[in-house]
């Protein structure tokens, strides 16, 4: 494993977060369209192994196949860019302003969207014959998430707003590790083992991930979940995006530039 010192791989956060904010329209929505998809399958296939084994730990050691997949072909989740992007407008680069982040995290949020919700229609249609009959199990299964992640939710007022909050600041404060996971080795296994681990955790303790809940949701209403849009929005989607991006940014990135790139004097110790 080719190790890479924190001062270094942050760096390369920082210049990452950089690229992302002049990455041309095209490019980025077509690449947060991908990450959308594809993490997207990885969570319906996680689910399936869930139903079919029982056993929520495969699924959950399964699914960061998907991440692996997305980010070793260089496309963005929300989640990452919430992350990565903060931290070159803070270090001033040239060009980068809060305008600048905005678009970047719209343009993602559509992408990603998107990616997500064309995966939840080409699985309901396979799963139902072109809606013809009953999606079985796993319909089933995916219609109770989604009711108990949104009126399950609401039915604890803001107890239950501040719980899917702080589930989604966990989730990305794990998935952001993933994404810093993948900067400490210029070796592909290391970097897939690295973000293994972080990934894993998240999904089988059920925290809030606003891209996976972008398929969740809609694939949930299609299939018959008894909640609305506006439950959805409300009582998930929103809450979740926010705790992921307080997650991400001030539990990862934050703390890991004001210590490894704008570093204090040492202590100068008296004798």
């Amino acid at each position: 494993m080719a190790y890479i010192e924190p001062a270094e791989f942050v760096t390369k956060m920082v210049d990452s977060g950089e690229q992302k904010v002049y990455m041309s329209t095209k490019d980025t929505l077509i690449r947060a369209f991908m990450a959308g998809a594809i993490l997207a399958l990885a969570a319906m296939f996680a689910i399936t192994i869930t139903v079919n084994t029982g056993n929520p730990l495969v699924g959950a050691i399964l699914f960061p196949v998907g991440f692996v997949m997305l980010y070793l072909m260089k496309f963005d989740l929300l989640t990452g860019v919430f992350t990565l992007v903060p931290l070159a407008l803070i270090d001033r680069r040239p060009g980068v302003t809060f305008g600048q982040v905005m678009r970047n995290w719209g343009l993602v949020f559509v992408g990603n969207f998107a990616g997500a919700l064309t995966v939840a229609f080409f699985m309901s249609f396979i799963l139902t014959y072109g809606y013809n009959v009953d999606g079985g199990e796993l319909a089933a299964k995916v219609g109770s998430i989604g009711e108990s992640r949104t009126v399950g939710y609401q039915a604890h007022g803001f107890e239950g707003w501040m719980t899917i909050f702080i589930r989604g600041m966990l989730c990305n404060w794990m998935v952001s590790m993933g994404v810093v996971g993948a900067m400490i080795s210029t070796s592909a296994t290391s970097k897939m083992f690295a973000m293994w681990m972080p990934i894993m955790l998240f999904f089988y303790m059920g925290f809030e991930h606003s891209i996976v809940n972008m398929f969740l949701f809609p694939f949930s209403m299609i299939m018959g979940g008894e909640f609305t849009v506006s439950d959805y929005l409300l009582w998930n989607e929103l809450p979740t995006a926010l705790g992921n991006l307080v997650g991400g940014f001030l539990l990862v990135g934050l703390p890991l530039y004001y210590t490894h790139v704008r570093t204090s004097p040492e202590r100068s110790l008296s004798r």
